[in-house]
C-alpha cells in the first residue's frame, strides 16, 4: 500500500449491556427470525435425520431463486468426530427443506503418519469439518460448495491450525443434485496430496467447465483468502495471514474492506492481492464470536456482531450502519431472545453464534431487506431478514388490521420470532373468514414471540383483540416494554382461565376468558405518572396499576408465549464454568416431543397518542 487509508471505525457512544441478553438495545423495526433447524436427539425425523446436537457455521447464498444453507454438523460438541457438513434450501427464507448431507464422514486410515493410534477419539477414527467459506459462484454461473477436513486427535485439538486433510468443493446442479466430491487444496505441508486421501484431486474431473470454475475459485484472492485459517501453508497464497473468519466488502471507490474476530480491521486498494497492516480497532467491541459486513439493498453499509468483550456468551447479536462503509453508528439490537441450550456438549456458546449474509457474488436475495444466518448456542440453526433502511424507530403510530394482511410468515412493521414448533404468521382465523396474526407454540422450551415498535412516547393508549384456542395448557405474556427492553407493564392471558396484571410487584386476577372468544383489551399508559390503565371488553375497568418498572418513555409491545428465561445468565455461566468445565445445559423433559399445540390470535393492534407525548430521543427515552 502506497498510502494511509482510514479504516472503518465505530463513532457512536452506544452500548450493550449484556446483563441482559437484548443488551438494553433499541430493535431494529420490523427484523424478522426463522428457525432453519430445530436440533433433536431422539426424534432426528424432526431435524436432520441423524439426531445431532451440535450444528454450526451456517452460510448462505442467493442462487436461482433460492437461499442455500450449508452448516456443520457434530453428534454433540465442537471438534469431536465424526463430522459433515449438509444443505437446505428454502424459497422465501422462512420455510426450509429437510437437510442433506452435502459432505460426508472422512475416515482416516489406520497409519497415517501424524494422527498416533494410542491418541485417536474412535476407532475407526474420522475428521471432523470446520470451513469459513460455503458457496463460491463461478463466472459461468455454476454453484460451488466447498468444506474442510480438519483432524482433531483428542478433545483439546482444533482443525483450524494447519494441520488438517484439505479442502473439498464439489458442484450445486440446478435441480439440487450435486456433482462428485474433490479435494480442492491439500494441506500438503502436512503431508496430504493425491496419494493418500479419499477423494481425487480436481484437475481429474472429466467435466471441463467444472475444472475451470475450480480455477477461478483459486485465482480469486479475496474468496479464497477466508481459507488461511485451516491450510496455514507458506507458500505464498495467502495475502494475509493471520486473522479469523474474514467478512469483505467493497466501499465506491473499489476499495475492499477487510473484518475478522477480535476487531481486526484492514484495507485493500487491488482487489485483495496487497492488504494494509490488519489492526484491532477498539472501537468495535467484540471478542471471537465473527463479524459480517457488506453493502445493504439501499445502498448504506451494516456490520453485525456480538458487542461484548467476553467470548464465552454470544449475546446480543446487534448491528450498526454506516454511510460510507469507514464510519459506523447508530447500534441497535438484531436479536436478543436467548435460546435456553438443550443438550450437553462442548464449546457450545450460548447466544448468536458466528453471523453471515451472502457474500459478494453469491447472489442478492430480492426485496427490501438482507438476510443473516447464525447458530442459536452451536445448536439450532436461525435466519433474520432485516428490512432497510435499518431503524430503530418508527414516525406513525400503528394501525395494523391482520384481515388486510397478505398470509405468510413475514409481518410487515413487526419483529418476529418463529420456529420450528413455535410459529408466527398471518393466517385465516379459525372460523375461515379473514386473516389472523396467530402465534403457535407446541415447544418446551421455546416461545413464540411477536412485538411491534410504535412511536417512542411518555403517555401512549394501546388497543387490540385477541382470541385465545384454550383455557389451560398455554399462557399469553403482554408486555409494553421501554426503548431499552425493559417491561413497564405486563398482562397475561393465564393458564388457569383468567386475565392477570401485573400491579407493581403484584399480579393481580382480573377477569376470566373464554377459548373461541375475542376479547378487545384496552391499555392506557402514563410512564409520567409511573401508571397503567387496563379495560377488558365485557370484564372490567381498572385504573391505577404501578408500572412495575420505572421508564420515561415506552416504544413496543411484545406478545409472547411465555416469560423470558433466566438461563442462560452470567452469573450462572460463571459459577458453571468454574466448576462443571463449561457444562452448560438446561435439561429440559420432553423438549425432544412436540407439546399440544397453544394457539393465540390476534385480530389488530391500535396505538394512539396526543402529539406531543413522544419521547425527545435519548434524553427521554433511555430507561433509568
Amino acid at each position: 500500500m502506497t498510502r494511509e487509508m482510514q479504516h472503518p471505525r465505530y463513532i457512536g457512544d452506544e452500548t450493550a449491556n449484556v446483563d441482559y441478553h437484548h443488551g438494553m438495545l433499541r430493535p431494529v423495526a420490523g427484523a424478522s427470525h426463522f428457525q432453519v433447524l430445530r436440533a433433536n436427539r431422539s426424534r432426528f425425523e424432526h431435524a436432520d435425520g441423524y439426531g445431532w446436537t451440535y450444528n454450526h457455521a451456517p452460510m448462505l447464498a442467493w442462487w436461482r431463486n433460492r437461499f442455500w444453507l450449508q452448516y456443520l454438523s457434530n453428534p454433540s460438541g465442537e471438534h469431536v468426530p465424526p463430522g459433515h457438513t449438509l444443505l437446505t434450501t428454502s424459497e422465501d427464507g422462512t420455510d426450509w427443506d429437510f437437510p442433506r448431507e452435502v459432505f460426508p464422514f472422512y475416515r482416516i486410515e489406520p497409519g497415517v503418519h501424524h494422527v498416533p493410534d494410542d491418541l485417536r477419539m474412535a476407532d475407526p477414527a474420522y475428521a471432523v469439518m470446520h470451513q469459513r467459506s460455503g458457496f463460491y459462484t463461478a463466472p459461468d454461473g455454476r454453484l460451488l460448495t466447498l468444506g474442510f477436513y480438519g483432524v482433531c486427535t483428542t478433545t483439546m485439538d482444533y482443525p483450524n491450525i494447519g494441520d488438517g486433510i484439505g479442502r473439498v468443493v464439489r458442484e450445486i446442479f440446478p435441480d439440487g443434485s450435486f456433482g462428485p466430491v474433490y479435494f480442492i487444496r491439500y494441506n500438503r505441508h502436512m503431508g496430504w496430496d493425491e496419494s493418500n486421501t479419499s477423494f481425487p484431486f480436481y484437475r481429474v474431473s472429466p467435466d471441463a467447465g467444472f475444472v475451470e470454475a475450480c480455477e477461478a475459485l483459486l485465482a480469486d484472492k479475496l474468496a479464497t483468502l477466508q481459507w488461511w485459517e485451516e491450510d496455514r501453508a507458506e507458500d505464498g497464497f495467502y495475502a494475509v495471514t493471520g486473522g479469523k473468519a474474514l467478512s469483505y466488502y467493497h466501499l465506491d471507490d473499489g476499495r475492499v474492506v477487510g473484518l475478522w474476530k477480535h476487531s481486526l480491521v484492514a484495507m485493500s486498494q487491488d482487489g485483495g492481492k496487497t492488504w494494509t497492516t490488519p489492526r484491532r480497532e477498539p472501537s468495535f467491541v467484540m471478542a471471537g464470536g465473527k463479524v459480517w459486513g457488506q453493502r445493504t439493498p439501499d445502498g448504506r453499509y451494516a456490520m453485525l456482531y456480538n458487542p461484548t468483550p467476553d467470548n464465552v456468551h454470544r449475546w446480543p447479536l446487534a448491528v450498526v450502519t454506516s454511510d460510507d462503509g469507514i464510519r459506523y453508528d447508530n447500534l441497535l439490537l438484531v436479536n436478543g431472545k436467548v435460546a435456553v441450550r438443550r443438550y450437553q456438549g462442548g464449546h457450545k456458546d450460548p447466544g448468536m453464534n458466528y453471523v453471515r449474509g451472502i457474500a459478494e457474488g453469491n447472489g442478492v436475495a430480492p426485496g427490501d431487506a438482507f438476510w443473516v444466518a447464525y447458530s442459536m448456542g452451536k445448536e439450532d440453526l436461525w435466519v433474520s431478514r432485516i428490512p432497510v433502511p435499518v431503524t430503530g424507530a418508527v414516525a406513525e403510530h400503528v394501525d395494523d388490521r391482520f384481515d388486510r394482511f397478505a398470509p405468510g410468515r413475514v409481518v410487515p412493521g413487526w419483529n418476529t420470532h418463529c420456529g420450528k414448533w413455535t410459529t408466527v404468521e398471518i393466517a385465516e382465523n379459525a372460523t375461515g373468514i379473514g386473516n389472523v396474526l396467530r402465534l403457535c407454540d407446541q415447544d418446551r422450551a421455546e416461545t413464540a414471540q411477536a412485538e411491534r415498535v410504535f412511536p417512542e412516547s411518555r403517555a401512549v393508549e394501546i388497543e387490540f383483540s385477541v382470541v385465545p384456542a384454550q383455557t389451560s395448557g398455554g399462557c399469553l405474556y403482554i408486555e409494553v416494554t421501554g426503548p431499552r427492553g425493559l417491561p413497564a407493564a405486563l398482562l397475561i392471558i393465564g393458564e388457569d382461565s383468567r386475565i392477570h396484571a401485573r400491579d407493581g410487584c403484584v399480579m393481580r386476577p382480573l377477569c376470566p376468558y373464554r377459548a373461541g372468544t375475542a376479547r378487545r383489551i384496552f391499555l392506557r399508559i402514563d410512564a409520567a405518572a409511573q401508571r397503567y390503565a387496563v379495560t377488558v371488553e365485557d370484564g372490567g375497568e381498572w385504573e391505577g396499576f404501578f408500572l412495575f418498572r420505572p421508564v420515561r418513555t415506552v416504544s413496543r409491545i411484545c406478545f409472547r408465549t411465555g416469560p423470558v428465561p433466566d438461563d442462560p445468565s452470567l452469573t450462572l455461566m460463571t459459577t458453571r464454568l468454574a466448576h462443571e468445565d463449561e457444562l452448560i445445559f438446561t435439561s429440559i423433559p420432553g423438549a425432544d416431543d412436540p407439546a399440544p399445540a397453544a394457539v393465540f390470535e390476534l385480530g389488530y393492534l391500535r396505538t394512539s397518542g396526543p402529539p406531543d407525548a413522544a419521547g425527545s430521543g435519548e434524553s427521554e427515552g433511555s430507561d433509568p
